[in-house]
């Protein structure tokens, strides 16, 4: 190939946006059968050796008779597959990022004794049978109740997914456990089990490892083999997985984040797990959405997709909307079923009920808790962790700093002296700098101190808590108080008998864009969790009862709640009805970037804004839905004319961020 194809298009490893393009390279007889498209190579630029990827060759180069030579071939194994690469090109011209910085998170580096060990190659062709015998697939008209039954179209999707089409859904979740596991790890095996059937693979993405380990469960007990993939099993292991995966042995995929890059054979669906998960954002340039990147692989692969959760996003509604996505709802009837009876409390603690201020709750609630106490255990939702995360003055109620630093004053769990969560000094003595007063009052209080009150308000009641550092996976059926942070709820066998959730207003007075968003999906996480109606599982929301997400709480109708959120965005500007960019760094660098742009017509400029970090600024531009690809395309160019300078400063660009506001 060598005499034919003599030379190596190269995907260099350097995030400098003026040099995200391909660079020519000659390839040597020796090195030819080596250096194929994909493998891993080092080449020499501009005086150091980097990494890079072969992309392609061809048979001559507009640079010939000055080429250098390939510097060598680090392994011959082709780890970037032509999918991946014309993916991680459109997810980096998507978020105004490079080539490079998405082709580390798309694959993870090398480690030649985990290239050693992974399974040898599978033939393209040969079938990788992953169900066991007892599970072996059915004709779909044979096939026992599926979870997918409770959907007017889901049998509909699964026949599709079986004769090898590729549907596309927006799939709003059932409540209730099955085996001890979410129903949605059940639903989740049954489509893979539908995918198999075509002989094709999937990926499956989740936020935490947590979710990972349900939906391997799940799959298990359906008779499927899967490879999970998660940034914690360390270097070796995850690269000898992914190596398997990338040679045929594994076909489905269960992983986080970085798993929707998985090199699975002949994928044949993608599914995402709560898309409105913070962990689904990578915080690593250019910031690509897991939603976003697996969109624009079911689209560039003919693959399907399911974005599914118990919330429904507003990002997801515009897919909707959009008819890239359908949307597929539960029936009224089997949601009235599975869901607990919830109820919103905004009634004030009584004052004659010292056994429910103790706790400070309303008396129905303790009543509600008290109640249910008797056929299992409580989940008790607190959105802080610690013991008193924030502290204010007694008098005039400003929040109290660190004299020193001026960062938040805490009081930790058996201490009375407040200190800083910031710089960890003492604040004694305190004075507050508004009205003198030297008195403290919680101004928050945590899931620590929550669990206390708990304890004196329900004596000889076991009292649990998860969350920070100390999370639980699951807890028995006996009857306790189970005080966890969002997030960090455990699981109960036959599910909780009741959840009461706290301080809502924490969640809901967020200054943010997503606050009411991220509320609901909080709530319906840990309302999901507890016994159906028909079980008699209750519910208790302490807040304001005419709130659009504490009702659709109340109804469990995620999807007119995400209708409505996608409305008022669009009657304000805000994404996804509208695209923005969020762009950061010195006052200097971001006039200077701004000055090279070539912005769409219409493009509106917010700010800038002068952030707390001395001398940085923050500037957001805003346009049409439509006109997303001209923005990025117009900024990832000015950032390459900046680049060339020595002299220029960073400017972070930030499109669509998930946190806004």
């Amino acid at each position: 190939m060598a005499q034919s194809l003599p030379v190596a298009r190269v995907a260099v490893d350097i995030s400098l946006p003026h040099l995200d393009r391909l660079f020519d390279y000659a390839v040597t007889e020796t090195q030819s059968e080596k250096a194929q498209p994909g493998v891993r190579v080092r080449v020499r630029f501009a005086g150091q050796l980097v990494d890079g990827y072969v992309i392609e060759r061809v048979a001559s180069s507009a640079h010939e008779g000055r080429l250098a030579r390939l510097t060598s071939v680090v392994s011959a194994e082709p780890v970037l597959t032509p999918e991946i690469a014309a993916l991680s090109r459109t997810v980096a011209d998507r978020y105004a990022g490079t080539m490079s910085d998405v082709l580390r998170l798309a694959v993870p580096p090398r480690h030649a004794a985990a290239e050693r060990a992974a399974p040898k190659a599978v033939q393209s062709g040969a079938s990788c049978a992953l169900l066991s015998p007892t599970a072996s697939a059915l004709p779909p008209d044979d096939r026992a109740t599926s979870e997918w039954d409770a959907f007017a179209r889901g049998p509909g999707l699964l026949d599709a997914l079986g004769d090898g089409r590729s549907p596309r859904a927006a799939w709003s979740a059932l409540p209730g456990l099955v085996a001890s596991r979410p129903r949605w790890t059940t639903a989740v095996a049954e489509a893979l089990q539908a995918v198999n059937r075509s002989g094709r693979g999937a990926v499956v993405v989740v936020p935490d490892t947590r979710d990972v380990d349900l939906v391997q469960s799940a799959l298990s007990a359906a008779g499927i083999e899967s490879a999970a993939l998660t940034a914690d099993l360390g270097p070796r292991e995850r690269y000898r997985r992914w190596v398997s995966v990338l040679r045929g042995a594994s076909r489905f995929v269960v992983g986080t984040r970085a798993a929707v890059y998985a090199p699975v054979r002949h994928l044949g669906l993608i599914v995402v797990w709560d898309d409105g998960d913070d962990l689904h954002a990578d915080p690593r340039a250019p910031y690509p959405h897991v939603r976003e990147v697996a969109a624009l692989r079911a689209h560039q692969t003919g693959s399907g997709l399911i974005v599914g959760g118990y919330l429904r996003t507003a990002e997801s509604a515009a897919l909707v909307e959009r008819r890239f996505l359908q949307s597929l709802e539960p029936d009224r009837t089997e949601v009235r079923r599975a869901s607990p009876r919830v109820r919103a409390s905004s009634d004030a603690v009584s004052g004659d009920d010292p056994v429910a201020s103790a706790a400070r709750l309303p008396t129905n609630a303790w009543q509600v808790a008290h109640e249910a106490l008797k056929h299992g255990p409580v989940l008790v939702q607190v959105p802080r962790k610690g013991y008193v995360p924030r502290v204010a003055c007694e008098r005039c109620r400003h929040p109290a700093r660190c004299p020193s630093c001026q960062g938040p004053l805490q009081v930790l769990e058996g201490q009375r002296t407040p200190v800083c969560l910031w710089c960890a000094a003492s604040a004694s003595p305190w004075r507050c700098p508004e009205c003198g007063s030297d008195r403290l009052r919680a101004a928050v209080i945590g899931a620590n101190r929550t669990a206390e009150e708990l304890g004196r308000a329900f004596p000889g009641t076991p009292v649990l808590a998860s969350g920070g550092r100390s999370v639980r996976r699951e807890v028995t059926g006996e009857a306790a108080l189970v005080v966890a942070t969002p997030g960090a709820e455990p699981i109960a066998p036959d599910g909780y008998a009741a959840a009461l959730l706290l301080d809502t207003w924490a969640l809901l007075g967020r200054a943010d864009l997503r606050a009411a968003e991220e509320a609901l999906r909080r709530w319906m996480a840990a309302a999901a969790l507890v016994r159906g109606s028909t079980a008699g599982g209750r519910v208790v929301l302490v807040g304001e009862a005419s709130l659009r997400p504490v009702q659709a709480l109340v109804r469990w109708d995620p999807v007119r709640f995400a209708e409505a959120e996608l409305v008022d965005r669009g009657a304000v500007g805000l994404p996804p009805a509208v695209r923005i960019a969020v762009l950061t760094g010195a006052a200097a660098d971001v006039h200077d970037l701004l000055g090279r742009c070539q912005l769409p017509v219409g493009t509106e400029q917010i700010g800038p804004v002068a952030l707390p970090d001395e001398g940085e600024q923050q500037v957001i531009l805003r346009v049409e839905a439509g006109a997303g690809a001209e923005l990025a395309s117009a900024i990832a160019k000015a950032q390459g004319e900046r680049s060339v300078r020595k002299d220029h400063g960073r400017v972070s660009v930030h499109i669509d961020p998930a946190r806004f506001g």
